[in-house]
């Protein structure tokens, strides 16, 4: 399998991370080990990846000051900036 040599950058919570082009917030995020996208408002129970095609809503972030993203489904693009 040939894997893409080039990679993007882009923040979540103020960390710099790497994709590969046409990856998924989510699924670059996955990758790198980050399994924590968001916690619930009234009990902080940790949310990550459910169903991965944008339906369930658990994934959802801030992606450049735009609240309720769906992270499962948003290309990731460089110096893009996704908040929890």
């Amino acid at each position: 399998m040939n894997r893409p040599t080039q990679s993007i950058e882009f923040t979540f919570n103020s960390q710099k991370y790497s994709a590969i082009p046409g990856q998924s917030i989510a699924a670059a995020l996955f990758q790198a080990n980050q399994h924590v996208l968001r916690k619930t408002r009234m009990d902080g129970e940790e949310r990550s990846i459910f169903c991965g095609i944008g339906i369930c809503w658990d994934c959802v972030v801030t992606v450049d000051g735009v609240i309720n993203q769906r992270s499962c489904i948003i290309e990731v693009v460089d110096g893009m900036v996704v908040t929890s």
